[in-house]
């Protein structure tokens, strides 16, 4: 039986007091298996960042509860949360954050050498991960001298790199052009394939089609999800 990776039980997310109160999330349940990649869609203000950096640790619910394997993170110290984050969660933005005085490798190995792992270690692991994502003969050229499409892939390759367990993507093609944005998908639905379990935040269903589910959120709350299709994202009503 595949192992849930990260669940949401109930999670709301209140910003602000008074008139200016905005719920950004409002009971949403959520679970991610280990070996699946889950795509978020929605409108702007829907509610998919919040999701995404609560699923993270990177904020706390204003209620609910957040699991990442088998953890509660809202029973655990800030110190404690900050290691579980930085040994089993990676993350890829938009904009990839690499260092930009940094060497592939070396942005790779970043979050592995802050875990307290050998420098040696390090290297032969951040140097599988950019094997495994083929892209290891740039491993010493600096993020400008990558194209867009090798740029985010060392920086899945270093979200990844390690035992991570869980994979959150925040919109990781929309730098993109369409053929790398797909191929950097399929890379994501590969690794969670290996054991790890995946959400990306996306507006692209056609990119969402590669995702083994589609969940819709909107006004903070989810109102569908879909086992997706070109056709269930592009076609009104087609959805189950």
């Amino acid at each position: 039986m595949t192992t849930t990776v990260l669940e949401l039980r109930e999670v709301s997310k209140v910003y602000g007091t008074g008139p200016a109160q905005v719920h950004a999330l409002q009971r949403v349940n959520l679970s991610v298996r280990g070996g699946e990649l889950v795509a978020v869609m929605g409108p702007s203000g829907s509610g998919k960042s919040s999701l995404l950096t609560i699923a993270g640790s990177l904020e706390e619910p204003t209620s609910g509860q957040v699991l990442v394997a088998g953890t509660d993170l809202t029973r655990l110290s800030p110190d404690h949360q900050a290691r579980l984050r930085r040994r089993l969660i990676g993350y890829v933005f938009q904009d990839f954050n690499l260092l930009a005085g940094f060497t592939a490798i070396e942005n790779v190995t970043v979050p592995l050498e802050l875990d307290g792992t050998s420098a040696r270690a390090a290297h032969a692991a951040g140097m599988k991960a950019l094997a495994e994502l083929g892209i290891a003969e740039r491993a010493q050229r600096f993020p400008d001298e990558l194209s867009g499409g090798e740029r985010q892939r060392v920086a899945i390759a270093r979200a990844v790199v390690g035992d991570r367990r869980l994979l959150l993507a925040d919109e990781p093609t929309g730098a993109l052009d369409s053929v790398n944005a797909r191929a950097v998908m399929q890379l994501m639905l590969a690794i969670c394939r290996r054991g790890v379990a995946g959400v990306v935040v996306t507006h692209d269903a056609q990119l969402a089609s590669c995702a083994d589910r589609v969940v819709f959120l909107q006004d903070g709350r989810v109102i569908d999800r879909a086992c997706p299709g070109p056709d269930s994202l592009l076609t009104p009503g087609a959805r189950r």
